[in-house]
């Protein structure tokens, strides 16, 4: 175990296998589901999700992690011995993660005062928040302090970013999550959507005829995003793993792409997206 804890949500969406390698520590949104309360890939996972959500006659609501959620990882930490934590949260603007993660840290300041916990808000969401959690162990894990690793989280917030497609955008909007998007819920059913985030809101990016012009759009975005440096991409979905792998493909006939991984969003994540989502969430290599 490394000297600094990183902790995140689970809407980052990253990969269990990553969570194991790099000693990511997640606290679980909740869905509510009619009567039924669910936590977030620990009460239910994605394929159980993704096949019951097109049936439901109302949309689940999510709710993130209280305070008290935050307490109690954060006290399991320092229980093993870990006085440096780094909490990493999507967008306050969306989500109450970053504000309870706030409160908890507050709760523990007195009770433990050799304890330092970093409380972040990415401004951004899935794996645009992924990533930096990601960066963030990798640094913990090569002995970076504190201060390190939260520099460098706050200099990938405005260079990370998201850009996704889907054939509705009914979720988002009857989730209310459709943001400075809204323009786009009437387009017609042969038109792909695109949309991103930007301080935090979801914004409209434009529009393709298709499911592979959307996927160049995206790759063109990228292109003129990061020019000819080198970019780290995470291929995104919901029960779409090879419209992912065919937007893996296209983009990385254009770009110079250091590493990319493919990840299937949360189902609180999913409640938003609908199922059939597709997109990436990149960043500029340093």
């Amino acid at each position: 175990m490394s000297q600094v804890a990183i902790v995140t949500d689970s809407c980052a969406s990253i990969p269990e296998n990553i969570l194991q390698q790099l000693d990511i520590h997640t606290v679980a949104y909740y869905i509510h589901r009619g009567q039924e309360v669910l936590r977030d890939l620990v009460t239910i996972q994605r394929d159980e999700f993704l096949r019951w959500l097109p049936g439901a006659s109302a949309l689940p609501t999510t709710a993130s992690p209280g305070p008290g959620d935050y307490l109690e990882m954060y006290q399991s930490l320092i229980a093993k011995g870990i006085n440096e934590i780094l909490s990493i949260h999507m967008t306050s603007r969306g989500s109450g993660a970053f504000q309870a993660a706030s409160v908890a840290q507050s709760m523990l300041a007195e009770q433990y005062p050799q304890v330092h916990i970093e409380v972040v808000d990415t401004q951004n969401v899935s794996l645009c928040q992924g990533w930096m959690v990601i960066e963030s162990a990798r640094a913990a894990l090569a002995g970076a302090s504190l201060d390190e690793i939260t520099a460098q989280v706050r200099r990938m917030i405005p260079v990370t970013q998201m850009i996704q497609t889907a054939d509705t955008l009914k979720y988002l909007y009857m989730g209310g999550r459709i943001g400075l998007a809204k323009r786009l819920v009437g387009t017609l059913l042969n038109i792909k959507p695109l949309i991103g985030m930007k301080d935090g809101v979801i914004v409209a990016l434009g529009q393709a005829r298709s499911r592979l012009g959307a996927y160049s759009e995206m790759a063109d975005y990228v292109a003129e995003t990061v020019g000819k440096s080198k970019v780290k991409v995470a291929y995104v979905h919901a029960g779409a793993l090879a419209e992912a792998q065919k937007l893996k493909e296209v983009v990385e006939a254009k770009l110079n792409v250091a590493e990319s991984i493919i990840a299937e969003l949360s189902p609180a994540l999913a409640v938003h997206t609908g199922p059939g989502t597709a997109g990436l969430c990149f960043y500029q290599v340093e």
